[in-house]
């Protein structure tokens, strides 16, 4: 099996079983990341990270299903994941030591042979449009997103609006909202944050007028499960309360079904030391949506009791419908 090179920050390019060999030494841990300009910035801020702790990396770059595929939305790609697996698959195969992905790319499952060590600490959750405010976009204004949980929601906000599908990276996204056929479009403000674009937001929507993706916001990191050592050097960068919130955003998310198919949110915050869950679930044409906010001390406990109580407000009927992901 022909290995793929493996870039190294200084854009030299090493054979991936000789950084292996040597992360035994401590030299160096290598990084599968997706080559999009926003992940290169989540691999380099793990990079930096590891760096301050004596821990040098190099970074080997994926192309997965979704970076393939530019001609269909993400909801019509089979199953879940379709940015992640690729990535995992090289951790899996020993091409790499680690694996890092947006946290809302994450299936909402575990997978084998891997452990998700964590994630840093968290960045702006919240969605923004840019090029607009919901204010001045006239009436059946046109918005391009290609999230149906971002759809439902606005439709909460403004019933007349209309919709069309929407891929590719932030800089795609950003000419198409500065062109004509759209009023404009939706973005996370943490990519607009991390790219250095934060002034092209328009308007920023608070969780409790858009329930974020679950997980929107924040980096994960992954490892072999076996893999002790690198498990140990990924400790040393997590942030315990975003892994708290997160998990607790997940675990709501993996006891609707792990494959749920509808437009789905969830945002977890901790306020004097107690964690607060808000979620929504909605029918996919948004005639339906459902929205609870809890309170407890247990993540997984939390999320998953806030599930439960959803499904049976109405939940149920919604998921046995069925519909488009989120």
């Amino acid at each position: 099996m022909e290995h793929p090179s493996v870039q190294t920050k200084g854009g030299h390019f090493a054979d991936p079983i000789w950084g292996l060999v040597h992360h035994q030494k401590r030299i160096p841990l290598i990084i599968a990341t997706r080559a999009s300009p926003l992940a290169r910035w989540q691999a380099e801020a793990v990079s930096s990270l590891l760096a301050s702790r004596g821990i040098n990396t190099e970074f080997q770059l994926v192309t997965t299903e979704g970076d393939r595929d530019q001609s269909r939305q993400i909801q019509d790609m089979a199953g879940e994941g379709v940015f992640v697996k690729e990535v995992q698959k090289a951790v899996l195969e020993g091409l790499a030591d680690a694996a890092v992905h947006s946290a809302k790319d994450l299936r909402s499952l575990p997978t084998a042979g891997l452990n998700l060590v964590g994630f840093l600490e968290r960045g702006d959750p919240r969605d923004a449009l840019i090029a607009n405010h919901l204010d001045r976009i006239p009436e059946g204004g046109v918005i391009a997103t290609g999230s149906a949980r971002r759809r439902v929601q606005l439709l909460n906000l403004r019933p007349d609006l209309n919709f069309v599908g929407l891929r590719g990276n932030i800089k795609t996204r950003v000419e198409i909202a500065q062109g004509d056929e759209v009023d404009a479009v939706v973005v996370a403000m943490a990519a607009l944050d991390r790219l250095g674009l934060t002034e092209l937001a328009d308007q920023i929507f608070e969780p409790d007028q858009m329930v974020p993706q679950v997980g929107q916001g924040a980096i994960a990191i992954e490892c072999r499960d076996d893999d002790h050592q690198t498990v140990e050097s990924l400790s040393q960068i997590v942030h315990d309360l975003t892994g708290r919130c997160v998990t607790a955003e997940r675990s709501y998310l993996a006891e609707l079904g792990g494959g749920c198919e509808l437009p789905v949110g969830a945002y977890a915050y901790e306020e004097e030391g107690t964690l607060h869950l808000d979620t929504v679930l909605a029918s996919v044409d948004g005639s339906t949506v459902l929205r609870t906010q809890h309170e407890g001390q247990d993540p997984i406990l939390l999320g998953a009791q806030t599930a439960q109580e959803l499904l049976a407000s109405g939940g149920y009927n919604l998921l046995a419908k069925g519909g488009d992901n989120a």
